[in-house]
């Protein structure tokens, strides 16, 4: 006897049943995360491109922590790293658009990079699905003791640069906002300041403090413990406001130099083609998460300030940079090619 079934075997309302349940077995095959009953997941991952102990991989794990029992029955941070961040954006083109795989990244791997790399192994606008800003921070443009103690202002550094032959900086990467912030003051202050790429913001700072350096610019949390110390002194920050972290240094806007707010955003994406249900369910976990004691006050103490959006505000925002960028870099002339 043959072990098929005949289509004639079942009814017509049994015949769709089982359609509908084959489908569903097949969707859970596939993607064998599915949301269980009650809106939470076995197992989600939050994918950072960086390595474990930076700013980023410490909000995920933060964030990992508050998740867990909630969004999932277990939350883990998995670091992609490489490549300044576009392996872990790459890796999203692969993963099930299903809840369980969150990427977290800076604002430069989707907003600048386009603009500085002839081709990206993803699209920024289309590669990932917006979910919420985890964090906002200034970068702050310091000095050490290199630079005397009269300068306080970065137009006072400019003019002591010009006086000693001495204009050059530190940032944490070519490419970076920071770096881009050191050429454009440089250009409204005319001076031809010399870039001088490290491996991240620390390395620059330990030369600027001990006096190889005269000045750095990168992210304003990166300073803190030096400033605590008493070694090194932020002339300027970089935000629309004073920076809530060093609210006694005034902005590069407040000392007369024009189109110089810049401030950086992480945020929280999931691959392209998430429901918006799933969106939601996502922005309804890390919301609260980033509103929390624990991460606020851990975020603060890297000069991160935690806040979060709606999926189309961050969405709003990410289109908003990305065409800022555009101009700015082609009118600086960079490339990573360069």
């Amino acid at each position: 006897m043959s072990n098929l079934i005949s289509r004639d075997t079942f009814p017509q309302s049994q015949r769709r049943d089982f359609l509908k349940t084959a489908t569903a077995l097949a969707a859970a095959a596939a993607s064998p995360n599915l949301w269980a009953q009650g809106g939470q997941l076995e197992m989600a991952r939050l994918i950072t491109g960086f390595s474990a102990g930076g700013t980023s991989d410490t909000l995920c794990r933060r964030l990992a922590a508050r998740m867990t029992g909630g969004y999932a029955k277990s939350v883990i941070v998995e670091n992609r790293t490489g490549a300044g961040g576009q392996i872990a954006i790459q890796a999203m083109k692969s993963l099930p658009p299903d809840g369980s795989a969150i990427l977290q990244t800076p604002m430069s791997m989707l907003g600048i990079y386009p603009h500085i790399y002839k081709k990206l192994p993803y699209d920024p606008l289309k590669d990932v699905t917006p979910v919420s800003v985890a964090c906002v921070f200034d970068f702050g443009f310091a000095v050490g003791p290199a630079v005397p103690a009269s300068v306080t202002t970065v137009p006072q550094y400019v003019a002591w640069a010009k006086a000693n032959a001495n204009g050059s900086y530190g940032s944490p990467a070519a490419g970076s906002v920071p770096h881009f912030i050191g050429v454009l003051i440089g250009r409204q202050l005319e001076l031809e300041m010399t870039h001088i790429p490290y491996r991240g913001t620390q390395p620059a700072i330990l030369d600027m403090v001990g006096g190889q350096l005269p000045a750095v610019c990168g992210p304003i949390g990166d300073f803190l413990p030096h400033l605590a110390a008493g070694k090194c002194r932020v002339l300027a920050t970089s935000g629309a406001t004073r920076s809530q972290f060093v609210s006694g240094v005034s902005t590069l806007t407040e000392q007369g130099l024009k189109n110089m707010s810049f401030t950086e955003w992480f945020g929280m994406f999931l691959p392209a083609g998430a429901s918006a249900e799933t969106v939601q369910r996502a922005n309804a976990a890390l919301r609260p998460a980033l509103a929390s004691t624990e991460v606020v006050e851990g975020l603060a103490a890297m000069g991160l300030q935690a806040t979060s959006s709606t999926p189309a505000e961050l969405a709003a925002r990410l289109k908003s940079d990305h065409d800022r960028w555009g101009p700015i870099v082609k009118a600086i002339g960079f490339t990573a090619e360069s």
